[in-house]
């Protein structure tokens, strides 16, 4: 819906035929004596090309010993955890990386030590001394290089210490080790070392690519140095967060609506790493049709993605590519996707290397081997005597990576996190509760000013609290309502922090969901607000990758119902990385939904209980203006990724509860602090979501006809969560009912109620007593009364597990008997 883009019947009904560009393959025909003579390489490139792939055989082959003989040199090692070999692919990853710089970002896969050394030590090649010294002084509190600094071995050089530095940590992070990059957190699937642009590696096949979109957005459109790379096996090409990334990196918008200087495609390449295997299985002739994974890009643009194929196996055909690749990409007129033909020695893990291929195809790929093709060319231009040269070289790194080694297994330097004596070693890793620190090098990027807004001026002639002096409530047009409230905290971010930028579906003209974002269009410029495909996990999987870089973000999923289909990128994305960073990486993103009603079955369910499963997401539900503001002030001020779960039968209600209405300052309400709607020392009432305006009425109800006064508290976080406030209630009335419109199995109030029982046993006179919603499918808008908690609902509750209310006639059962024959049937 973009009243910019006319779209004329006229011009659509044209008889024509497209045709599909060609594919380029293996077009290099170039040598070491052509590269040297144009100068694109020296004599010492070369020869660093050669150490930086025999360096990956050595830790490849090393970590494949530890795993099969749990020694190496004679020096025992037990490893547990996984290894993932990429043993004969040096070549192609050498040569993605030798190009890149440090603000050159790589996410890449779970099979990644071979691209963390090739960029880390390309990296070194390149830096100075004085920003390394600086690196190793300062990375993860100066923990890698007190340990370094205790080895016997004696370094020629800074650079030579800096290698030292890096592979140690590299070592001890897979060890699990606090001297490793992450703390030894994110471990050998998902090694990473930003300084050096080696960003998160993903043990979730094809997850990368919208993590990297999303970084190479935030640098188009905070004018960042570098290109983003997401390094993806050709296995992962099936999945489909990977084919929304594509989508989502291929939008015309970027050239067509978005304004100079950001009228460009964000700068993003794609690497297929074309092993000629998923796992076990072959992606070509056996689980995909396309023969060659190149192709798959003319599907997306009418430059084909400017796909290619190259020869992994030649180093030199690889630096090529990226030399020619790289330049499309950062004028802004990618994406660009490579397909690098590569063979790995190792079966996916250790011990499967034969289950299903033959001896035979290894050894017709080992004639092909990168190394030996390479050292060849090496020794034909006089840069290396020959083959007792390069063996000199392996054996040098050998006995340098021998003293690495030693030292990331000596328990008395290099050790892991106080697991055993501290029961709280991850609790300030999984957040930081830090409050988000707004970016001072550059000014907002607004269309007018805030007080100039349409909506803002709409906004400010309704009244802040939705009953007048006179006791009456006021019109759903007159009072500010919920909607409101979300709209002015986002607005007025959006102000403030000059990364901050927002995406979902129909955001823009048409406003987003309910009328949310009415108003943004008129303020914000399209780099900062658009419309994106229909992909779900793309647009939560490029929040997280955005955020990761260094920006902020705010995405919605238009209804709860979609959550399933961002569920990687919210369950193993953006709630896990900070933690597996060791606390290093920020993830300021809010990811907005609602609750449907009268919409259907598959768009009015509550998913609450499905979030707070999640660990490292905070998850609120905010049901009045004054709580949707105040929370989303506390969400857009944190450095935590949080889950802003919005209803959509409450959006036009008014503020009933704050008597003085709405501030239109900025104020910010505490995660985790529930607030009591109403006092009562009879019964505790506790909601979470829309439920409360019901309980609200069946608590007048209580009072009226039966003398029994309600404490009806609104829980407004689930995750955090403080339960003073509940058992200082339940201290009073010794009796609780909690209520969510989320299904009755598994309702995130069974974990409240669980959790209650425990810290308040003492106090209650009653087990409590949860309600949800029934076990069902939501039906039809007329029929919805018969499946979310209503009135009765609670009454028949209270009435059959709590207390007995005199003369009451039930029209519902809601008895432990009857919850017993629904679980029989599973209804």
């Amino acid at each position: 819906m973009v009243k910019k883009l006319f779209i004329d019947p006229k011009n659509v009904y044209i008889k024509k035929e497209t045709e599909l560009g060609k594919i380029l393959e293996f077009q290099y025909q170039g040598t070491l004596a052509d590269e040297i003579r144009d100068k694109k390489l020296t004599k010492d490139d070369a020869l660093e090309i050669l150490k930086e792939m025999i360096w990956i055989r050595v830790s490849e082959e090393f970590l494949d010993t530890i795993k099969i003989k749990g020694e190496w040199k004679g020096l025992p090692y037990q490893y547990n955890g996984p290894a993932h070999m990429a043993t004969g692919q040096e070549g192609a990853v050498v040569g993605l990386h030798w190009l890149l710089e440090k603000d050159d970002f790589i996410f890449g896969t779970h099979r990644n030590h071979a691209e963390v050394i090739s960029k880390g030590l390309s990296s070194i090649y390149k830096m100075s001394d004085q920003e390394l010294e600086e690196i190793m002084k300062n990375y993860n509190e100066g923990k890698i290089l007190e340990a370094v600094n205790k080895t016997t071995y004696k370094f020629k050089n800074i650079k030579e210490k800096a290698v030292f530095f890096f592979m140690y940590g590299f070592l001890s992070e897979i060890w699990g080790m606090k001297q490793g990059f992450n703390l030894g957190l994110a471990g050998s699937m998902h090694l990473f070392f930003t300084p050096f642009g080696i960003y998160p590696n993903n043990a979730i096949v094809g997850a990368s690519a919208s993590l990297a979109l999303g970084a190479a957005i935030f640098k188009l459109t905070q004018k960042k140095n570098g290109i983003s790379i997401a390094n993806i096996g050709d296995g992962g090409v099936s999945t489909g967060p990977f084919w929304e990334t594509l989508n989502f990196a291929t939008m015309d918008q970027y050239k067509e609506l978005w304004n100079s200087p950001y009228n460009k495609r964000p700068p993003f390449m794609i690497n297929l790493m074309n092993n000629q295997y998923g796992m076990g299985g072959q992606t070509v002739g056996e689980t995909m049709g396309y023969k060659i994974p190149a192709r798959i890009g003319a599907g997306l643009n009418p430059n084909n993605m400017f796909s290619e194929r190259v020869n992994g196996q030649d180093v030199l055909a690889t630096i090529d590519l990226m030399r020619r690749k790289k330049i499309i990409v950062e004028k802004g007129d990618g994406p660009v996707l490579n397909e690098i033909v590569t063979y790995r020695y190792n079966g996916h893990s250790s011990g499967d290397l034969e289950s299903y291929r033959t001896p035979e195809e290894i050894i017709a790929w080992k004639k092909f081997d990168p190394i030996n093709l390479f050292a060849k060319q090496l020794i034909e231009n006089n840069i290396i005597k020959d083959d007792l040269e390069i063996k000199k070289i392996r054996e040098e790194i050998e006995s340098f990576y021998y003293q690495i080694y030693k030292l990331s297994i000596d328990r008395k330097i290099t050790n892991e996190l106080d697991w055993e004596n501290n029961n709280q070693v991850l609790d300030n890793l999984m957040f930081s509760r830090k409050k988000f620190t707004y970016t001072k090098e550059k000014d907002v990027e607004v269309l007018i000013k805030k007080e100039q807004n349409p909506r803002v001026q709409r906004i400010l002639r309704r009244e802040r609290y939705a009953i007048d002096k006179n006791g009456k409530q006021l019109s759903k047009m007159k009072s500010y309502q919920i909607r409101d409230g979300i709209f002015e905290a986002i607005l007025d971010h959006y102000y403030k922090e000059p990364t901050f930028a927002g995406w979902g579906e129909e955001l823009r003209d048409w406003g987003g969901a309910y009328g949310v974002y009415n108003g943004l269009t008129e303020s914000l410029p399209y780099h900062r607000l658009f419309n994106s495909p229909i992909a779900e996990a793309a647009i939560v999987g490029t929040a997280c990758g955005y955020a990761i870089a260094g920006g902020q973000a705010i995405v919605e999923l238009e209804y709860f119902d979609f959550l399933f289909r961002a569920g990687d990128e919210l369950s193993n994305q953006l709630s896990k990385w900070r933690a597996m960073s060791g606390g290093q990486l920020k993830l300021p993103v809010v990811v907005r939904t609602n609750i449907g009603s009268q919409y259907g079955v598959q768009h009015s369910q509550d998913y609450t209980s499905v979030l707070a499963s999640i660990t490292g997401i905070n998850l609120v539900a905010p049901v009045t203006p004054y709580d949707a503001k105040g929370l989303m002030n506390t969400a857009l001020n944190s450095e935590d990724p949080t889950f802003f779960i919005e209803t959509q039968k409450l959006y036009d209600k008014g503020e009933f509860f704050v008597k003085e209405g709405v501030p239109k300052e900025y104020y910010e309400i505490p995660f985790g602090k529930g607030v009591i709607r109403e006092v009562g020392d009879d019964l505790t009432i506790v909601t979470l979501g829309a439920a409360l305006y019901t309980a609200l009425d069946a608590a007048k109800i209580l009072k009226e006809k039966y003398n029994i006064n309600s404490e009806v508290i609104d829980m407004r976080s689930a995750v955090p969560f403080d339960y003073d406030i509940i058992i200082d209630s339940v201290k009073k009335t010794g009796k609780i009912i909690l209520i969510n419109e989320g299904f009755e199995r598994m309702n995130f109030m069974k974990a409240v109620s669980a959790n209650l029982t425990e810290f308040a046993f003492n106090y209650l006179d009653a087990p409590p007593a949860v309600l949800g919603a029934r076990n069902w499918i939501m039906p039809g808008a007329d029929y919805e009364k018969y499946i979310y908690p209503q009135v009765d609902d609670i009454l028949s509750t209270i009435d059959g597990k709590i207390i007995k209310l005199k003369d009451y006639q039930a029209k519902k059962i809601n008895t432990p008997v009857e919850y017993k024959r629904r679980a029989k049937y599973g209804v």
